[in-house]
């Protein structure tokens, strides 16, 4: 039995190298950084829910979600074999993956437990290699491109639908607005040609600064939809396909919907 390890946020060209082939694969549901440090835990590209299909989607039959905490940081990398990776006779992992307390297992090490390691190299998009840390740059740069390219697919998630303040129909642009719960998307604040379901709109991902008192305390996806359907699912899935500005304050509510109707006419474009 072949069992792939990583964290995998993404899910991106390099991981799916790792997991072909895997008969499963064990990933973690946050983070090591939330707990390792919390002040340097970056966002995150997938919620773990899209995670979880997107290694399925791999041909992994089997996929095993920990919690990364304080105790599992402190488990040996010989606990960490014994306890997670019994019954498994190969491994395959990333070059830079390591197991146990502060990192002190390599894929090498793996031989002690009778345990192949299979090490699968950097993938390379236009020259640089792959990994999520690039990924994320790339969205925290609005460069949809490139981060689609390392990720072999669209920028896509799932998400929910919370109620809005209703600003968006007072403008006349009514919005969707999306409940990412406790996932924040790694991605630059401003607007985006995106669709909904296969329904075409213009994205707004930020504080809406221009609502003064009524601006989001948290960053909210928020989407005007150019033709609304008459029912939307609990959950939806948000595609973006163009990052068209970044989110800025307006000197008035007139010149924020002119500069609406400039967004959709570009996001139709």
């Amino acid at each position: 039995m072949t069992v792939a390890i990583g964290f995998f946020d993404g899910v991106h060209r390099g991981h799916q190298a790792i997991l072909e082939g895997a008969d499963a694969a064990i990933t973690f549901s946050n983070h090591p950084l939330t707990i390792l440090r919390p002040e340097a835990a970056p966002r995150l590209i997938l919620p773990l829910r899209d995670k979880i299909e997107a290694i399925s989607k791999c041909g992994v039959e089997k996929v095993i979600v920990l919690d990364f905490t304080r105790e599992m940081a402190a488990i040996s990398a010989h606990d960490f074999a014994l306890n997670y990776l019994k019954g498994y006779d190969c491994v395959r992992c990333g070059e830079n993956w390591r197991f146990g307390r502060g990192g002190e297992g390599t894929p090498e090490s793996l031989s002690d437990y009778g345990i192949k390691a299979t090490i699968i190299p950097y993938e390379e998009h236009s020259g640089c290699r792959i990994s999520s840390s690039a990924i994320r740059r790339a969205l925290a740069e609005g460069d949809l491109a490139c981060a689609q390219g390392m990720l072999g697919r669209d920028i896509s998630f799932s998400a929910g639908i919370k109620p809005g303040k209703g600003m968006g129909e007072a403008l006349g642009y009514p919005t969707v607005n999306l409940d990412f719960e406790d996932f924040v998307p790694s991605l630059a604040n401003g607007v985006y040609s995106a669709s909904l379901d296969g329904a075409h709109g213009v994205a707004n991902f930020g504080f809406a600064p221009t609502m003064g008192s009524a601006a989001w305390k948290e960053p909210v996806m928020e989407i005007n939809l150019f033709e609304p359907p008459k029912r939307l699912p609990r959950l939806v899935h948000i595609t973006l396909h163009r990052y068209l500005r970044p989110e800025r304050h307006f000197e008035s509510i007139e010149a924020l919907k002119r500069q609406i109707a400039l967004d959709r006419k570009a996001a139709q474009e």
